[in-house]
């Protein structure tokens, strides 16, 4: 039986939520692997509409165990209202596993987030305010405080005197802003405790355990691959790895047990946030893109920004990735257009180029190559195999495998669960 990562293979919102929830059915554990309270995934269920942003989509799916793994930044004040949201709309949260090494978000650290980015002005990366970068900083920089902490109060009093020794000086000297009391931090920090202890497991042995029992394991990346802080489009990125090498360092399962790399494309391109976007539209097709396809971010509420199909991006997720299949999501959304431009290649200064280019100076100047493609007018949303899909869209997905490098397994034809065609299974 498989262990299978699914990431975004774009800027992120490609639609994970739904892919995943179309495996849940199938699946034992859902694992978030990196990330925080900056991504957020939507599942349609029904008439129902669940906004997900730390929980893996693996919660809303009955008999499947979701796991925080150790990768992943964790604010427990948002962990808790999430779980207390899901219970009371009558969704059994009690599977949840939490990894004891996941580091924890702490106030000062969301204080941190939000001056340091006012105080960027227009230098800012688009940060969503929420400590994320400054809880990965603390992790990296070793003085982070991670969830075991919460359950012994003598050291966890330790890690917060020595944080905030220095980030004190920094709030008061850099910023004018007002020194935050040890005490106040640990009294809200040990809050929590209680109320996380009975999630917390150790999450590596029992993943490791069920995937040598045969059980499926699915790892679900947060946020996508241009927002990796390794390969994504820096400095305007994440803080984690949300690419597949991520599923491994954020879980503690080595690489020789994942058998299959799910790649999420949406079938245009956006993103949130400050950055390069060569197929960036500023017209009413761009408009239209972001009605039609709902585009607002899950967790910040921002207007996403929205282009054209990037290739060239798609297939830079599938080589830093390996990526086996794409799941194509929101094919409905360009249902109208009479020609589709898809984005070939760029040209950099007079030249063309088909690969992402590694500099970044040469990728903000990339200007995007089209290629124009027979659009339809059929609604698509009733579609339930390939060859119900009319016959220009089933050209536009067969154009973007091809030049994407990897083969399309499913497509997402409408929001609902249902509105899914899977061409090949993931399991």
């Amino acid at each position: 039986m498989p262990a299978l990562v699914l990431l975004g293979a774009q800027w992120g919102d490609e639609g994970k939520g739904k892919a995943t929830d179309l495996l849940g059915g199938s699946v034992d554990y859902v694992v978030r692997y990196q990330g925080g309270n900056n991504a957020g995934h939507t599942v349609v269920v029904g008439d129902q509409t669940y906004a997900l942003h730390l929980l893996p989509s693996g919660i809303l799916s009955p008999g499947c165990t979701p796991v925080i793994g150790n990768g992943v930044v964790v604010d427990p004040a948002v962990l808790l209202s999430e779980l207390s949201g899901l219970k009371e709309r009558g969704v059994d949260t009690s599977r949840l596993l939490l990894s004891g090494n996941a580091h924890l978000i702490t106030p000062y650290h969301t204080t941190l987030d939000k001056v340091t980015e006012r105080f960027l002005g227009k230098r800012r990366i688009g940060t969503t305010g929420r400590g994320i970068g400054p809880s990965y900083a603390d992790k990296i920089n070793r003085v982070g405080i991670r969830v075991q902490d919460l359950f012994d109060e003598s050291i966890l009093r330790q890690k917060v005197e020595a944080a905030l020794d220095y980030k004190n000086q920094v709030l008061a000297k850099l910023y004018n802003r007002r020194a935050i009391a040890v005490d106040q931090a640990l009294e809200e920090l040990l809050g929590y405790a209680d109320q996380l202890r009975g999630y917390v497991a150790d999450t590596t042995l029992i993943l490791n355990d069920a995937i040598d029992e045969g059980k499926v394991v699915l790892f679900e990346g947060g946020q996508g691959t241009l927002l990796d802080v390794d390969h994504g489009t820096y400095p305007f990125v994440t803080s984690s790895n949300p690419t597949a090498g991520g599923a491994c360092t954020g879980s503690g399962v080595g690489p020789t047990k994942i058998n299959r790399v799910i790649g999420i494309l949406k079938a245009y391109t956006t993103r949130v946030g400050a950055g390069p976007f060569p197929t960036e539209l500023h017209d009413e097709d761009g408009e239209a893109l972001r009605t039609i396809g709902g585009e607002r971010g899950v967790t910040t509420g921002r207007d996403r920004r929205c282009g054209w199909f990037d290739a060239v991006i798609a297939r830079y997720a599938t080589r830093v990735n390996g990526l086996t299949d794409f799941f194509l999501t929101k094919l409905d959304v360009l249902t109208g257009w009479e020609r589709i431009p898809v984005c070939v290649a760029y040209e950099i200064d007079g030249r063309r180029v088909e690969e992402l280019p590694y500099s970044q100076t040469d990728f903000h100047h990339a200007k995007p190559v089209y290629e124009m493609l027979p659009g339809w007018s059929e609604d698509i949303t009733g579609a339930k195999s390939f060859d119900d899909l009319p016959k220009n869209a089933q050209r536009y997905v067969k154009a973007l495998e091809e030049m994407s490098g990897a083969p399309i397994s499913a497509i997402g034809v409408g929001p609902g669960r249902t509105e899914t065609i899977q061409i090949n299974s993931f399991l």
